[in-house]
């Protein structure tokens, strides 16, 4: 490690006149502390949780693009209606990046064997040259591997494997999984079909539908599709779904799916059920793809429930040797069921072209770009 005291990164501003500013900033990089390292970050990607800091609500078509290289900036407008949202952010920088790959270039005083390994690290601000972060943060990459491979290491990895510990501790035996053609989806699609959990795949396209069962996907739903109650239902039932997690998070899907769930745990009931079935059904809200409100129509009696599921929440009480073995798995299956596809590699000043972010806000499968820090602004 040099003696760099600052590193340069992506930072995103909310100001008092109602805009939102992107720019690159040099932000001072401290010294790793006893169980922290230093990584000089080679790739990021840009997850949906990242866009969310990044663009907040602004309307990308008011955008102003000044500057080139590392003097950049982009300032877009923020709907008046929209503002409250983010009031709480003016003043107050927010970095950008949930997750990263590097090489530990810096180490403390208890880490001593990381230094020099390529790790995949996640925490936050990730979109940046360098990054100081926990060691039990990072991953260690078997010898050679690219980063590409390992810059969505992390985020999606562990999100997948602990739902499915979610799925085990409370007595479910299969999944309903929405915006299933996800970087996301198509990895619980594969770890479902290695370790035998019935999954039931909702997507809103044919072209996803056909993505998902080129890759072995047995259950998969449209909600495009005319019938896609009625294909609901069905898969729901052939999987034992009771429990599902819900990418969208807005208009009346987790309703649906609720349905779907509480006419399988119905079918062939011996007699009439005032209050529905008593098996429990579950929806988690992960993401938050459809900003509409949640609309629940309560045609799924009395035993369900709903609520938030984050990651981090989740790790902060999973066991030391189950995240471990996550870790273990994930590290082992790398470049096969934990794989990603990036559409591109961009550099930190290409993220506020007009181009890019479009991209970046649309979310599209298969779309998903790749942050390189140490590429030429």
């Amino acid at each position: 490690m040099t003696d760099t005291a600052s590193t340069l990164a992506l930072r995103s501003d909310v100001r008092t006149d109602g805009t939102l500013e992107l720019s690159l900033r040099e932000v001072p990089l401290p010294e790793p502390g006893p169980d922290e390292i230093t990584v000089e970050l080679e790739a990021a990607p840009l997850h949906p949780a990242d866009i969310s800091q990044l663009l907040g609500p602004a309307d990308l078509l008011s955008g102003r693009h000044m500057g080139a290289g590392p003097d950049a900036k982009a300032v877009f407008r923020i709907p008046d209606d929209r503002f409250p949202s983010v009031a709480a952010r003016v003043g107050r920088s927010l970095p950008v990046g949930n997750e990263g790959v590097g090489v530990v270039v810096a180490v403390g005083t208890r880490q001593l064997g990381l230094l020099g390994r390529t790790v995949s690290v996640m925490g936050g601000g990730m979109l940046a040259r360098h990054r100081v972060v926990p060691a039990s943060n990072a991953l260690v990459l078997p010898e050679g591997t690219v980063p590409a491979r390992g810059a969505a290491a992390l985020i999606n990895p562990l999100t997948l494997l602990s739902m499915i510990g979610t799925m085990r501790e409370e007595g479910h035996r299969a999944l309903v999984h929405t915006a299933a053609a996800s970087s996301l989806g198509q990895m619980l699609n594969r770890v479902c079909l290695q370790d035998g959990i019935p999954l039931v795949n909702v997507v809103r396209r044919p072209e996803q539908v056909a993505l998902l069962t080129a890759q072995g996907a047995v259950l998969v739903c449209d909600t495009s599709a005319p019938g896609f109650t009625r294909d609901l239902d069905d898969a729901v039932v052939a999987a034992g779904a009771t429990l599902a997690f819900d990418a969208v998070g807005g208009g009346t899907l987790a309703s649906q799916v609720l349905s779907a769930m509480e006419r399988a745990c119905s079918a062939g009931a011996a007699e009439y059920r005032r209050y529905g079935s008593t098996t429990h059904k579950q929806i988690y809200f992960y993401g938050g793809l459809d900003t509409r409100p949640v609309q629940l129509d309560r045609s799924y009696g009395m035993a369900w429930g709903v609520g938030g599921w984050l990651l981090f929440a989740r790790l902060a009480r999973t066991e030391p040797g189950v995240l471990a073995a996550m870790k273990a798995r994930i590290a082992a299956e790398l470049e096969t069921t934990f794989a990603t596809h990036f559409a591109a590699e961009i550099s930190l000043a290409d993220v506020m072209q007009d181009g890019h972010l479009d991209a970046i806000a649309k979310r599209s499968t298969r779309a998903k770009l790749l942050v390189n820090p140490k590429k030429s602004l």
